[in-house]
């Protein structure tokens, strides 16, 4: 071998190592689509029949299913704190939905860690566009204040009920609206153009789509329009078809930027359907999936907690798999951190589910741990696939096995003494008392709030 042919080959050498080194230096974009109020089966992916998702399904047959991708808990604020916060709900500053006058939630302290500044620490363009809920501008919750560069939607969650509003937030700018306009048509374009213009990254979107929580308005009816429907059946239909669009159209931006094979796409709903399995919604879309999953919003059974989580990740992401390897959204913090190579100093519970993301395995944990603050205080945990909830401090502990009783529907309490003892230690010890949530019985005569 020449001397010539030493040099090029060192050289070539040189250039494939640097390259790689170039690669695995290079961050992930990373995108969360949180949408509000979705049955796990209200999707074609996960068995749905007639209502359309062909853009959640593609993305679904493109990356992994997690059937058992767990909520933070059954209702809005405290889910997406714990979402953002990577703390479960024994921990987490937000256990319930708490109003404050005359718009707003209760904030997330001051002293709170979210995702978005763990990222922007590590140098993430970050945007949140749709919902937040967990802090008004003049408060230490304030997007703006939590990591977040951009911020364009509803901050208050009873303002997002409506669909035709008369005003949204930029920033913290008021933007006056003339309460005709489709509220998903701004905030789409929103997220699109930040998107766009922050395309040459690294950077975090989480986008906290509205769609499909009531007040049940949509300005086109689509396809649905001439079905044999009740008007609520045929609005509710229409409303998981435009989430599939707008997730369509952000997906299309991807590729047409030519940075979707660098960008880890997460979607999930925030808890579970609005509607009991029953009702005219519930039971014409199975909502229960068949009686698989029992309860909905608002309950600590499967069917409140369970979401229809899809990943997408072209080349890191297995395409076309399921996973049935549970997680929660308490690991999308150090999971975020993980990928943006930040070292956590912050308290959290999560686990890191990359090594899951790549189709590898699940991470050890003890248990999973929800509660509830919506008048009576609800607990669950699940260890392994022992489930137990309490309905209530002065009720007793159930206990389903979910191998072979994912409907919960056979309460083995009275046969299993040693793991009713165990749930009960673990609703102990996972949990940190809190003035703002006692566990406590709802007096009787008064209504826990919606």
């Amino acid at each position: 071998m020449t001397v010539l042919h030493r040099l090029f080959l060192l050289a070539a050498l040189f250039a494939t190592t640097a390259s790689a080194q170039n690669s695995a230096s290079v961050k992930p974009n990373l995108i969360f689509i949180l949408c509000d109020d979705l049955a796990q089966g209200d999707l074609g992916c996960y068995g749905q029949k007639l209502i359309q998702t062909p853009n959640l399904d593609r993305m679904a047959a493109e990356g992994t299913k997690f059937p058992q991708l767990y909520s933070g808990t059954s209702v809005c604020a405290p889910s997406r704190s714990s979402l953002m916060t990577g703390m479960h709900m024994g921990h987490c500053p937000i256990r319930a939905n708490r109003e404050v006058q005359p718009e707003g939630q209760k904030p997330l302290p001051a002293e709170i860690t979210t995702v978005a500044q763990v990222l922007k620490s590590a140098g993430y363009a970050t945007a949140c566009t749709g919902k937040w809920g967990m802090g008004m501008f003049d408060t230490p919750g304030s997007p703006l204040k939590k990591g977040f560069d951009h911020f364009y939607g509803y901050n208050c969650q009873r303002h997002a009920h409506s669909y035709f509003p008369k005003y949204l937030w930029n920033d913290d700018q008021h933007v006056e609206l003339d309460g005709k306009t489709y509220a998903m048509d701004l905030i789409g374009k929103d997220t699109r153009d930040w998107v766009r213009s922050h395309a040459s990254g690294p950077f975090f979107l989480y986008h906290a789509i509205t769609l499909p929580h009531g007040s049940f308005e949509i300005d086109d009816l689509g396809q649905y329009a001439d079905k044999p429907w009740t008007k609520l059946q045929k609005t509710y239909a229409a409303m998981v078809t435009r989430l599939d669009r707008e997730v369509g159209q952000l997906m299309d931006l991807l590729k047409e930027l030519k940075v979707d094979e660098n960008t880890l796409v997460l979607f999930s709903g925030d808890n579970g359907a609005s509607f009991e399995p029953k009702s005219e919604v519930g039971q014409l879309f199975d909502q229960s999936m068949g009686g698989k999953l029992r309860g909905f919003k608002r309950s600590l059974y499967e069917g409140g907690l369970r979401q229809a989580g899809i990943a997408r990740w072209p080349g890191k992401v297995p395409a076309g798999r399921t996973s049935e390897a549970p997680w929660a959204f308490w690991d999308f913090l150090p999971t975020a951190a993980e990928l943006a190579g930040v070292e956590l100093k912050t308290p959290y519970d999560g686990h890191s589910i990359v090594e899951l993301l790549n189709g590898g395995r699940a991470p050890k944990r003890e248990a999973f741990y929800w509660e509830l603050h919506e008048g009576t205080s609800l607990q669950a945990v699940r260890f392994g696939d022992w489930k137990a909830v309490r309905n209530g401090p002065a009720k007793p502990i159930e206990l389903y096995d979910l191998a072979t009783d994912l409907a919960e529907s056979k309460d083995l309490a009275a046969e299993r003494p040693d793991l009713i003892a165990k749930a009960e230690s673990l609703m102990k010890s996972m949990r940190t008392e809190h003035a703002d949530w006692p566990l406590v019985m709802k007096k009787p005569g008064k209504k826990g709030k919606k």
